[in-house]
């Protein structure tokens, strides 16, 4: 007879399944809940593009991850009950998601967001927040996308908590061209450059 053994639950990584229930990308027979184009016909503010590869400690990509954003509307306001100020920009979410490609290639289609204070009022430099989930990861990953350029970068509250040579990591930069504006970003999970992650 073997005895029983109590404890917890096995753990199980975070992926990769994200594919048929929550990644689809058009290839089956419902539309996505959610997509990587944030932008509805009604929402105001500078459209962007934001681009670039999940890559590994190897440096090499990962190819079935799931990225997702949130971000707060041009005016700095989110779309969430408790950001209790006026939404002009009702459409829009603010909260989009996308799986990576074969090449660990991902893109999000959105609008530039603006300002937000943080709890003790102070501005925040404009950024959108970030989940990773990936094979191999017991938790998700969280971060931050700041924009190369942008003057409120300096004195950020958050970015103020990451050791100053690390800090390129969270900055998207901005690639040459005419049109919405494209920032590219790569992530990189362990290695040489890993992108600061936030423990939440």
């Amino acid at each position: 007879m073997q005895e029983k053994v109590e404890g917890l639950t096995p753990s199980q990584t975070v992926g990769p399944f994200f594919k048929y229930g929550l990644t689809p990308g058009g290839a089956y027979d419902w539309n996505d809940a959610f997509t990587n184009n944030l932008v509805t016909p009604e929402t105001s503010g500078d459209r962007i593009r934001v681009e670039g590869r999940v890559l590994d400690g190897d440096g090499q990509p990962v190819p079935d991850c799931m990225l997702e954003i949130w971000q707060a509307d041009a005016q700095g306001r989110f779309s969430d009950p408790q950001d209790r100020r006026a939404l002009p920009n009702s459409t829009f979410k603010g909260f989009g998601r996308c799986g990576t490609d074969a090449n660990g290639d991902y893109v999000f289609d959105t609008i530039r967001p603006g300002s937000v204070p943080d709890p003790d009022g102070k501005p925040q430099a404009p950024h959108l927040l970030l989940a990773i989930f990936a094979r191999g990861m017991l938790l998700h990953l969280y971060t931050r996308i700041y924009f190369g350029g942008e003057a409120g970068n300096a004195a950020d509250p958050v970015m103020a908590l990451v050791p100053a040579d690390r800090r390129a990591t969270l900055i998207a930069t901005r690639q040459p061209g005419n049109g919405n504006a494209v920032y590219h970003f790569d992530i990189r999970l362990q290695g040489e450059n890993e992108t600061v992650f936030f423990d939440l």
